[in-house]
C-alpha cells in the first residue's frame, strides 16, 4: 500500500476563527481556498475566469446569468445548487466591501432553475464579474443555503464545502493545528491552474498547518525536514537557509504587502480627525519598516492608498509619513485636539513578525508627541476576534491596531476593504463617511481609465485628510519550501492544489 503523502505547514497564525464572511484574516481566506470554491476567479493576468460558472451579460448591461457548471458536490454529497450560491452571495454581500456596492443597485438575485443564477440590476455596474472574481479580502465563497442562512453578524458552525480539500473537524485544535484531506469527488476544471483559476488538481492525501509561534523554531524545524512549508520566513533568519541544498527559499508574490494602521472611529480620542492627525504625523514609514524587515532590499516607502506600482498610485497627503514623520507638529496638532490623556488602547500582536514590529514602534511615536498609550500583548487570533468587537476601549474593546493587506487587495477603491464609509457596515474602525461613499460611487460612474485616475486621486486626497487609515509602505515576504514540493502556484494566496510532494 502506497505512504500516504501529507504536506505539513507552518502558516503565518494559527487558525482559530473559521468563517470567512465575519472576518478578512488572510489565514481565514486561506483556510476558505482550501474548502470551498467560487464562481469566477482571477488568472495570473488579473483577468476573470469561469471556476464554478460561466456567465452572460444581457445587451443593456442589467441582467448577468451564470450557469453552474457540471460535476459540483459538496462534501457531505449534495450538489451544488444555484439556491446556495444565490444565499452565499447575499450573506456575502453584507460584509464585503464591493458587494455592498452591487447591491446598492441590485434588483433581485435569484435561482432561474438548480444551475442557473440571475442577478438583475437596477442600473449598470460594470466591475460586478471583477468584484465577483477578486481573489482576497472578503471572496464570495459558495456554501450550502443551510450554511449561508447563518446571519452575517454569527459565525457558521457547520464546515461543508464543495472545495478540493475536506475540513477534517475531529482533527481541528483552534490555533494549534487544522487538518484537511483531498475531497475524491472535486471534479476540477480542465484548463491549467493560474492563481486561483483553472483545474485545482490535488496531488497528495493531506495538509496539515502546525502553530509555531516562534519563527526560528518554525526555520529549524523547515531545515531539518519536520515541516514541508513556512509561508513567511522572516528577512533576518534567511541566512539560516543560505546553503541548504533541501529548501528553496523564495518570493511567491512579486506585488507584496501593504502594511497599515487603522484607528477606531466610535471613540475618543479617534473620534477626533485633529488627534488622528496628530498620530499619523508623529509616525515614521522608514522606522516602521527598517524595524519589521530589516533589509531595505525587501520594503519600499510608499505613501499611496492604492499601493506603488499600480495604475491609481498617488502619495498626496503621505508627505509626513514617507519623510519620518514629523513629532514637533504631531505635538501641536494634539495640543490643539484638546486630547486630554485619554490612553490609546493599542492591540499588540506577539505570534506573527509580519505585524509584531508595527506596534511597538508607533506606541513610542505616539507616547513622543505626548499620547497616553496602553499597549496590551496578545496572539493574532485574539487581536482578530477583538477587533471585532465594537465595545468601549476600557471595556475589552480597542483604538488602534496594525495589520497587512497584499496589493493586489487595497489597489482599488471598489475592492479596497478600509476604504468604506457606511459606519457599523464598514470594516473594523467603522468611519461614518458620506464623502467617500460618494467618491466610491464617482469611480463607478468614470467612463475611462483616466477618468478613474482622477477620482482616485481625490479618494487618496480625503481619505488622508481625515486618516481613514495609515498607510505604513509595503514590503516583501519570502517563503521557504522543502525541494520535494513541486509546481507550487506563484500566487498572493498560497494553495495546495497543483502541488506535488516528491518522494
Amino acid at each position: 500500500m502506497a505512504q500516504e503523502k501529507v504536506i505539513t505547514a507552518v502558516m503565518h497564525s494559527g487558525l482559530r476563527v473559521t468563517d470567512p464572511v465575519i472576518t478578512t484574516a488572510h489565514i481565514v481566506r486561506n483556510h476558505a481556498y482550501m474548502i470551498y470554491d467560487v464562481l469566477i476567479a482571477v488568472d495570473e493576468n488579473f483577468t476573470p475566469k469561469p471556476q464554478m460558472a460561466d456567465w452572460t451579460i444581457s445587451d443593456d448591461k442589467l441582467t448577468y446569468t451564470f450557469t453552474l457548471r457540471d460535476g459540483l458536490k459538496f462534501h457531505d454529497g449534495a450538489p451544488v445548487t444555484a439556491e446556495d450560491a444565490v444565499a452565499s452571495l447575499k450573506r456575502w454581500g453584507q460584509k464585503d466591501s464591493g458587494g455592498q456596492l452591487i447591491f446598492d443597485v441590485t434588483d433581485s438575485l435569484t435561482a432561474g432553475d438548480a444551475k442557473t443564477i440571475v442577478w438583475k440590476l437596477k442600473q449598470p455596474y460594470g466591475p460586478l464579474i471583477e468584484t465577483l472574481a477578486k481573489m482576497s479580502a472578503l471572496p464570495p465563497f459558495i456554501m450550502p443555503a443551510s450554511v449561508a442562512a447563518t446571519p452575517a453578524s454569527e459565525s457558521i458552525k457547520s464546515f461543508v464545502g464543495s472545495g478540493p480539500f475536506r475540513f477534517v473537524e475531529s482533527e481541528f485544535q483552534p490555533g494549534v493545528s487544522v487538518t484537511y484531506e483531498k475531497f475524491a469527488d472535486y471534479v476540477p476544471r480542465d484548463e491549467p491552474s493560474s492563481w486561483m483559476a483553472g483545474g485545482k488538481k490535488v496531488y497528495v492525501d493531506k495538509v496539515k498547518w502546525v502553530t509555531m509561534p516562534d519563527a526560528q523554531t518554525a526555520v529549524n524545524a523547515l531545515s531539518s525536514g519536520e515541516i514541508d512549508y513556512m509561508e513567511q520566513v522572516p528577512v533576518d533568519l534567511l541566512p539560516l537557509l543560505d546553503g541548504n541544498e533541501d529548501v528553496v527559499s523564495e518570493l511567491r508574490d512579486p506585488l507584496g504587502y501593504q502594511t497599515m494602521g487603522r484607528m477606531n472611529f466610535l471613540y475618543p480620542p479617534f473620534d477626533n480627525v485633529k488627534v488622528r492627525k496628530a498620530a499619523m504625523m508623529a509616525i515614521s514609514q522608514e522606522q516602521v519598516l527598517a524595524t519589521l524587515i530589516g533589509n531595505p532590499d525587501y520594503y519600499k516607502i510608499c505613501g499611496a492608498l492604492f499601493g506603488c506600482g499600480t495604475p491609481l498610485a498617488d502619495e498626496t497627503g503621505a508627505e509626513s509619513l514617507i519623510s519620518g514623520g514629523n513629532i514637533e507638529e504631531a505635538k501641536k496638532l494634539l495640543a490643539e485636539s484638546g486630547y486630554d490623556g485619554t490612553p490609546v488602547v493599542l492591540m499588540q500582536p506577539t505570534d506573527v513578525p509580519a505585524i509584531s514590529a508595527q506596534p511597538v514602534v508607533a506606541a513610542q511615536a505616539l507616547r513622543d508627541a505626548g499620547f497616553t498609550v496602553d499597549l496590551q500583548p496578545m496572539d493574532w487570533q485574539t487581536l482578530v476576534t477583538r477587533r471585532a468587537s465594537q465595545s468601549k476601549p476600557s471595556e475589552g474593546g480597542w483604538n488602534l491596531f496594525f495589520t497587512n493587506w497584499a496589493v493586489p487587495e487595497i489597489a482599488s477603491p471598489l475592492i479596497n476593504p478600509m476604504l468604506n464609509g457606511r459606519g457599523n457596515a464598514a470594516w473594523f474602525g467603522w468611519p461614518t463617511d458620506e464623502k467617500l461613499e460618494a467618491l466610491r460611487k464617482d469611480f463607478i460612474a468614470a467612463g475611462t481609465p483616466e477618468e478613474q485616475l482622477e477620482v482616485a486621486k481625490k479618494i487618496q486626497v480625503h481619505a488622508m485628510d481625515v486618516v481613514n487609515y495609515v498607510p505604513l509602505g509595503q514590503y516583501l515576504t519570502p517563503q521557504g519550501r522543502s525541494v520535494k514540493l513541486v509546481d507550487m502556484i506563484g500566487s498572493p494566496v498560497p494553495v495546495f492544489w497543483n502541488m506535488k510532494k516528491e518522494d
